[in-house]
This record gives C-alpha cells, structure tokens and sequence, in this order.
C-alpha cells in the first residue's frame, strides 16, 4: 500500500493531549520537553493540564498541536515504513514538513509560535471573523462570495464536498452567510477564533513570517509533501518556504489536496496528532481509502505498521 501522512490544523487542540503519549513512550515525553525549552515556556503543562482558553489562545495552540504531531510521529517511525507523501490543514504543513525532513522540529515551534503570535496580532489590527458554510458547493458558495459588498468574505478552507469555512471582516461574512442560505446552504455556522484566518486580513502577518522564514534552515523534503496553496505536491525546501508565507492569506485547499495525493497513488492515510477531524474528511475526500488516526497510546498500542 502506499502510504500517506496527513497533519491536523488548529482547533484539534484539546485540553489533556500529550499527556498518555508522555506516561507511556519516552521519545514522546523526549519530544514535548523539548518544546518547552526551546519556547522557554511550560507549553506541556498547558497541553495536559489546561486552562482551556490558554491552550486555545492561537499563539499556544498551534506549537502545541504541532509538538502533539511530532511526538506521534517520533514513536511509530520505526513502525511507519516507507511514507510515499503527506499533507497537512493549515498549521499542521509545519508537522508534515517535520516529517518530510525540509524542516527541523526545533525551527518550526519556533516559527509556528511567532506565527500564532502574528495572526492573532493581526485579527486585533484588522479584526475578524470566520463561519462554517454546510451543504454549498465550492462554485455557489464562490458565486456567493463575489456579491457580498458590504466588506470582505472569501473562502478560507475549502475541507470537503459541501464543508467550506469563509474568512473576511464582520460586516462582510454577515452579508455572506445570508447569501449562502439562499443560494442554498444548509447551515451557516459561526467560529470562535481570533482573526480572519486565510483572508487578505492577514496581510499584517505576511512580512514577518516572511523575514522569520528566510532565517530558517530548508532542506528538500524526503517526500513531496502537498501545498494547501496550490494543492500539489512540493519537493523543494526553498518552494515550501515562499508557499507557507502565501498560506497566510491563500485558502487551504484540502480536498483538492486529499485527492491529488489519491491520484499519485496514496491508498492508506494514516492521521498524525489529536482528534480525528482530517480522517472524518476523507470519508468525502478519500472514500473507500483506510484512514487511521493516531493520537492517544490506545490507538498507537493496536496499530499495525
């Protein structure tokens, strides 16, 4: 079978996570105490003990899902055999070019700490806000989009067939969550979250991921790991570094990724991190293809390399 790694995203993070993983596999304790020194902060503690609206604070939760990624990854690598690709949602590209070898572990919780930090000082600069668009197809829900004139609401993440998350200013994502429901939409859901995330009101954030990036070691990866970008695969270092600066403001382009990585041949996807969100998508985006997330010691404990 040929093998693909996906990557969870921000809003997987949950209070409690990392903390079996640490009582039961030293390279995964190894692994999230080396977080807390390289960030010089007790990120772990947070991770497994909370409070909640801590963790979820962007500039914690995304080095935390990612530290959650690695220490998965850093138990079952000698168990995964050979990876033919992978992928991840937003914050989670980070954990996929970890696993790829384009990007140390080190490198990159410190470059998703200060992006957490930016994107949330954005949302304060140019705030924010997002909404969950169910039962729309991409080009309606687009459509959509062109007509809302009252401020800014674009397509943020394209996740699968009919689930679609639109970004943009108040007054914009309003107007468009009425223009979905006629056009259609089942339901529009509000998210709690700090900015407009993959909009143009990130903007703020792009010079100084950029300036951060250009200080960080790149290699090219083991494995092509697929752009949310471009949704195609990415074999240069220097390619994925100018490509995780667009992400700020570009949508992520999921399914279209899960599908291209179905047509260069992945026909098992294993999900590397907390929750199960990016398995619960493949159901659309991957039918018929096993996926497996692996999380919690339970699920590593019963998996079969």
């Amino acid at each position: 079978m040929t093998l693909a790694l996906l990557f969870p995203g921000q809003g997987s993070q949950v209070v409690g996570m990392g903390r079996a993983l640490a009582e039961t596999y030293s390279a995964a304790a190894a692994v999230l105490a080396e977080a807390d020194e390289v960030l010089g902060l007790p990120l772990f503690r947070l991770m497994a003990q909370g409070p909640e609206e801590e963790l979820t604070a962007t500039k914690n939760a995304q080095p935390a899902i990612l530290a959650h990624s690695v220490a998965v990854l850093r138990v079952l690598q000698d168990r995964l055999g050979p990876v033919a690709m992978a992928a991840g949602h937003s914050l989670g590209e980070f954990s996929a070019l970890v696993a790829a070898g384009a990007l140390s572990f080190r490198d990159a919780l410190e470059v998703v700490r200060l992006r957490g930090e930016m994107m949330y000082a954005a949302g304060q600069l140019r705030p924010g806000t997002m909404a969950a668009v169910l039962g729309l197809e991409d080009e309606a829900l687009e459509d959509a989009c062109a007509r809302v004139d009252a401020g800014i609401c674009v397509p943020a993440n394209f996740n699968s067939s009919g689930q679609i998350v639109v970004s943009g200013d108040l007054a914009g994502v309003e107007q468009g969550g009425a223009l979905f429901i006629a056009a259609g939409a089942k339901r529009v859901v509000p998210l709690p979250v700090s900015g407009a995330f993959h909009s143009p009101l990130m903007e703020p954030a792009v010079r100084g991921l950029r300036e951060k990036l250009e200080l960080v070691s790149f290699r090219d990866p083991a494995f092509p790991v697929f752009s949310n970008v471009t949704a195609g695969p990415v074999t240069s270092g220097a390619r994925a570094r100018e490509l995780l600066v667009a992400q700020l403001t570009s949508p992520v382009r999921w399914a279209t990724s899960v599908a291209a990585m179905v047509a260069a041949g992945a026909d098992r996807f294993l999900e590397l991190g907390p929750g199960s969100v990016l398995c619960g998508l493949n159901k659309r985006n991957a039918k018929g293809f096993p996926c497996t997330s692996l999380g919690e010691p339970a699920d590593i404990d019963s998996f079969q390399g």
